[in-house]
């Protein structure tokens, strides 16, 4: 339906944006101002406990320093109602006493026309019902009391019986004076051949509604009651109402239930949804027997931004969600994904609830995989790759995966996680697909130096970490302007502190904000910048003292960064080659090593550092001495193990 201009202008300046979230959160009384309609509130959209959510109602919009949620009346209502755009429009639209335009003719036809087949829909889910009551159907009674189906829980999914006969239904709603083209057109009859009398689409089926997002009977999935039938599952023909490949299994429930945070599960059946509702998990749907398409992956998207895809344990479930990867690698963008919960072998939802509880399917909930590492799963179970040629033929897959995915960012982060994916698999350290380890297992640790040196020797390079994280933290809050420069430098800093870690998220996540410093004093307090700002090295820093100089903040946090990195790869190339060395002299080890070491003096030498701190070596180069003991000390353990043949 389309809206007259200026019809929502109007319906913003009528609805005070103030009174619609009123209604959701408790204002602050201390930071608000409500003659200036200046309003401030925990968020309503993440738990919090101070008030980082501003309302100005003059302008008509919000917005979350926290979270970064922001919008006007109409996607406040679409976010906290968990509804749609137009059902949005409407429910502000009643409230602030504004009729909703007429629709055009041929549109309300069509709208009176749907509306009859939608009463002739809910005429039979009353049949089908009542029929579940009736002596035919005490064999359908006996199998819903088998699958532990409860009186209460059949009330509530409205499950029913079509009787065998060919004409129960048609004849009960002819009775009831509905047109025969309504009957066909809803898909409850059809006629065999041009012309033919028509019979009924179920019989002898257990009968399970199915209704759209605003409730409405659009369609039935039958089951066969007779095993020999060559359907088990029968759902009802597309239709003006029906059209299965855009629509879900209790839509309309599981929605509101995410709204209240539980999670989007998708199961495979009608009974694995009934399974999972009557276990707790509320916020469950099914496909209808299809594989998800993707309008429905949309849809599924819509109710939440990562739901859990429960499909059956067996190969055509796990072969649906191995498809699904390809339908949603495009798709993806920052927060919206999906999770994958793995069924224990020719097991589905509703046979772990009923066998083990609705702990178990708890816990596989918790063990969800996402979707990067299924695709892992996909492209390596069951494969050897032991040659180049297979080696390569892995990567060019994964490639052209990877490829699918639009958000550069993601895609990104994509290529990160499968390239750590990638070195567990083959490194020989961890057992891959390398060179396997000799029996014995890890070689011991080659003793560097004394204990009380070794202990003073880490903790000097715990200190010097620690001091350069706090002033590349402090260059980047006092020079915001250039974090998007060095955002993946940041990204990769391993910070030796929480806080600094939480920091750096905080960075991260607002890297244009103008309020930073307000946002990381609401999240964190105030005094984690006091303290930071207050350390020496910090203070004195020339990028604290003038903030905004971005070409100098520009080479600190270059300096910095590159610093920790080289300190970093140095000390993994230490640990790595103590791992090599397994009772061979190897020239390889030292040349890496040197090389290590070169790379960190290059990075690390600075006219203003104390010289005293360096040794230099025999190649003239620049080496911390905490770092050259640690070498020195390797290198020695190089020499005198005697080579073996």
């Amino acid at each position: 339906m389309s809206l007259p201009p200026g019809f929502l202008d109007e319906l913003r300046s009528r609805s005070s944006l103030s009174q619609v979230v009123g209604r959701k959160v408790m204002w602050d009384p201390r930071k608000s101002n409500q003659g200036k309609g200046d309003m401030w509130a925990p968020c309503p959209f993440h738990q919090e406990k101070s008030a980082s959510f501003h309302v100005d109602d003059r302008k008509g919009f919000y917005y979350c320093f926290g979270c970064h949620a922001k919008g006007d009346a109409i996607s406040f209502v679409q976010e906290t109602e968990n509804v749609g755009f137009m059902e949005a429009v409407e429910i502000l639209a009643r409230e602030a006493g504004m009729p909703m335009p007429a629709r055009d003719p041929r549109a309300q036809e069509k709208s009176d026309r749907r509306s009859q087949l939608a009463e002739v829909m809910e005429q039979a889910v009353q049949f089908f019902r009542l029929q579940l009551r009736t002596g035919p159907a005490a064999e359908t009674r006996a199998y819903l009391d088998r699958r532990r189906l409860s009186a209460q829980q059949q009330e509530r999914w409205e499950i029913g019986f079509a009787p065998e006969s060919w004409k129960g239904l048609w004849d009960h709603l002819r009775g009831k004076g509905v047109a025969e083209d309504l009957i066909v057109a809803a898909g409850l009859a059809k006629s065999s051949t041009k012309g033919g009398r028509p019979y009924d689409t179920f019989r002898n089926r257990i009968m399970f509604p199915i209704r759209d997002a605003r409730g409405r009977c659009i369609a039935f999935g039958g089951r066969a009651m007779d095993p020999a039938d060559k359907a088990k599952y029968l759902n009802s023909p597309e239709t003006e109402l029906f059209d299965k490949g855009r629509s879900l299994y209790n839509h309309g429930p599981a929605r509101a239930a995410a709204g209240k945070g539980l999670p989007l599960i998708v199961a495979e059946g009608y009974m694995d949804v009934i399974a999972l509702a009557s276990g707790g998990f509320d916020a469950a749907v099914a496909p209808l027997g299809t594989a998800i398409t993707e309008t429905q992956l949309q849809m599924l998207w819509q109710i939440a931004p990562e739901p859990v895809i429960a499909l059956d344990g067996d190969t055509a479930g796990l072969n649906a969600a191995m498809r699904l990867i390809d339908l949603a690698l495009p798709q993806l963008e920052a927060g919206q994904s999906l999770r994958f919960a793995i069924m224990p072998e020719k097991m589905d939802p509703d046979d772990l609830i009923r066998d083990k509880g609705p702990a178990a399917m708890q816990k596989l909930l918790d063990q969800a995989l996402p979707m990067v590492q299924l695709l892992w799963r996909r492209e390596t179970e069951g494969r050897s790759f032991d040659s180049p040629e297979r080696k390569a033929m892995l990567d060019k897959a994964l490639r052209e995966k990877i490829k699918l995915i639009r958000d550069p960012s993601i895609r990104n982060h994509y290529g990160q996680a499968i390239k750590a994916l990638r070195w567990e698999l083959f490194s020989p350290r961890r057992g891959g697909a390398g060179k396997p380890w000799k029996p014995g297992g890890k070689p011991a640790a080659v003793p560097l130096a004394g204990t009380r040196a070794s202990f003073l020797v880490a903790a000097d390079e715990a200190m010097q970490d620690h001091m350069r994280e706090a002033v590349i933290l402090a260059v980047a809050i006092a020079t915001p302007q250039i974090i998007g420069e060095f955002e993946s430098g940041l990204e990769t800093m391993r910070c030796s502190d929480p806080i600094h870690a939480r920091l750096r998220d905080l960075i991260l996540q607002h890297p244009d904000a103008e309020r930073l410093r307000d946002i990381i004093c609401t999240q964190m307090g105030p005094a984690t910048l006091e303290n930071l700002q207050a350390l020496r090295h910090v203070a004195i820093n020339p990028c604290v003292r003038n903030p905004g100089d971005v070409e100098l903040a520009r080479m600190t946090l270059e300096e910095e960064l590159a610093k920790l990195k080289a300190r970093h790869g140095l000390s993994a190339e230490i640990a790595d080659a103590v791992e090599d060395i397994s009772g061979v002299a190897d020239e390889a080890v030292t040349w890496r090593l040197s090389q290590a070491a070169q790379a960190q003096n290059r990075a690390v030498r600075s006219e203003h550092e104390d010289r005293a701190e360096y040794d230099t070596g025999n190649n003239g180069a620049r080496i911390n001495r905490g770092e050259r003991a640690r070498f020195d000390a390797l290198l020695d353990k190089i020499r005198h193990t005697k080579p073996t043949r």
